[in-house]
């Protein structure tokens, strides 16, 4: 609602100023087919069918217009593709045309949209960026060399899980796996532990959370450029604070990294940070900036979309005890129950695997994805997206659609056992994570960790809900940033089995 008082409040200043402009400038006149869409209201457009929920309020609107569609909001054109077919028009046969993106105001803070790897442009530095990760940090290799970390965090969590399994208590599965997720990050990268304690975890998430709602927040200056000096809702200044709250972290975590290699002179901890930093010493285009700013988006986005893939997981498994027994019935029989789950477990755990992508199915952690821009105008079916254009590819549509999907709405894992579609960019009826050039370079770290901690949780615990809740109390709603959370917390009990 509030966004709808703020575009209420603006309309008038809006139509002032669009009077102005029709003054000195003629309007563009289009001989190009754009794609259906609703009618828009003078200025402001298309604006208030978004409403807090946009993903659900396009799927709706993509019932009537289509699978490909436009709106206006605000100034801005916006395409909205809702199929897999439009999705792999868009992700890989045009990619070469929109790989670029449109910025929030929200990611324009402390020049963090020139060096962030989600953000910036195809560019030299760009592609330098992506070859590091994909050939350095995200390569198997590497991967396969962090095992220990991220096996050592994950029995620090059930070792955390199984005193609350002793004293009875139900555990916020949110921070718990967060608190998990931050440390094997800041370990892989800085080979630290960043938060200690479940307050500590809870205060970071917030943060966290915080950025990324910030990031998926409608705001009035994106739609409407010429309001961005003024930032009306106050939108930037707020995320700048919370940007510079994490730079300042890693900033301190490189300074200390830089004083102990001139000390020692040897790469003492063999991690991510001491990868890029023999790196800077040989190529200029990697300096402290670019790192702290690498770090912000690797901390950021794999700890907010790993959170909210396992809670959604977990909350699943709760409200379909049948599914979660089979799991449990598939790791008893491939490694035993109550053993600890290994990377190397993974490849014989089909089911576990099934979980996983139906879980991204129905919940993608970033239901729109990252917007993209057109760099041109580009013709699609007939109908042309045009320069400038902002690109939403709503991938939570695509996951329920009924063409695809039997049953779309029913969670049910035993169709990939009969799927060959995957999550890995190739199969646009399930792209959590992207496609094309811009698909995300973490997917592969985020895969191993997602799988062996959900595998751990559910292999080393049965779980229950809290005395006087039943599944019907359970929560399912979400609330929309640019990643897709839980409303509400889920709080279970676990309980130690026996074996």
């Amino acid at each position: 609602m509030d966004f709808v008082c703020f575009a209420l409040i603006i309309l008038l200043i809006c139509i002032i100023i669009h009077v102005l402009r029709s003054f000195v400038s003629k309007t563009r006149k289009t001989n190009y087919k754009l794609p259906p869409g609703p009618s828009p209201l003078p200025i402001i457009g298309n604006l208030l069918e978004l409403g807090d929920k946009p993903h659900k309020s396009l799927a709706k609107l993509a019932k009537l217009h289509g699978p490909i569609m436009s709106l206006k909001l605000g100034q801005i054109t916006t395409v909205v593709v809702s199929s897999a077919e439009m999705a792999k028009e868009v992700l890989l046969t045009h990619d070469h045309f929109l790989s670029n993106r449109t910025i929030p105001q929200s990611v324009s803070v402390l020049n963090h949209e020139n060096y962030s790897l989600a953000f910036m442009p195809v560019t030299p530095l760009w592609r330098d960026l992506r070859k590091i990760c994909n050939g350095q940090l995200f390569a198997h290799k590497t991967l396969d060399a962090s095992q220990d970390v991220r096996r050592n965090k994950v029995q620090h969590l059930i070792a955390e899980i199984k005193e609350s399994s002793q004293k009875g208590e139900a555990v916020d599965i949110g921070t718990a796996v967060f608190k998990t997720t931050i440390n094997l990050l800041s370990n892989t990268i800085f080979s630290v532990d960043l938060v200690q304690s479940a307050g500590i975890a809870g205060e970071f998430k917030d943060l966290v959370t915080n950025i990324t709602k910030f990031v998926g927040t409608p705001n009035l200056a994106d739609y409407f450029p010429i309001l961005k000096r003024v930032d009306p809702q106050g939108i930037k200044r707020r995320q700048a604070k919370n940007v510079e709250k994490v730079l300042d972290i890693f900033d301190r975590l490189v300074n200390q990294r830089l004083k102990l290699r001139e000390n020692t002179n040897v790469d003492s901890h063999n991690d991510m940070l001491d990868a890029l930093l023999n790196i800077s010493t040989e190529n200029k285009m990697m300096d402290k900036t670019i790192i702290e700013h690498l770090s912000h988006d690797l901390f950021v986005a794999g700890t907010d979309t790993t959170t909210s893939t396992l809670e959604w997981a977990m909350t699943e498994l709760v409200l379909n005890p049948e599914v979660m027994s089979k799991a449990t019935k598939e790791l008893e029989l491939t490694i035993g129950r109550g053993k600890p789950v290994e990377e190397s477990d993974i490849t014989k755990l089909p089911y576990l695997q099934a979980i996983l992508k139906e879980t991204f199915r129905l919940h993608p952690p970033v239901p729109l994805l990252l917007p993209r821009k057109a760099d041109r105008d580009v013709n699609i079916c007939g109908y042309i997206i045009p320069k400038d254009a902002q690109v939403l590819v709503n991938v939570w549509t695509i996951g329920r659609d009924s063409s695809i999907w039997g049953n779309p709405n029913l969670f049910y894992p035993e169709r990939f056992l009969v799927s060959d579609i995957d999550v890995k960019g190739r199969n646009f009826e399930l792209a959590p994570f992207g496609g094309g050039r811009r698909i995300c370079p973490g997917m592969q770290l985020a895969m191993r960790m997602l799988l062996l901690m959900l595998g751990s949780l559910i292999n080393t615990f049965d779980w229950k809900l809290e005395d006087g809740m039943s599944i019907e109390d359970v929560d399912i709603d979400d609330k929309f940033g640019i990643t897709l959370q839980k409303a509400q917390p889920l709080r279970v009990v676990p309980v130690k089995i026996n074996f």
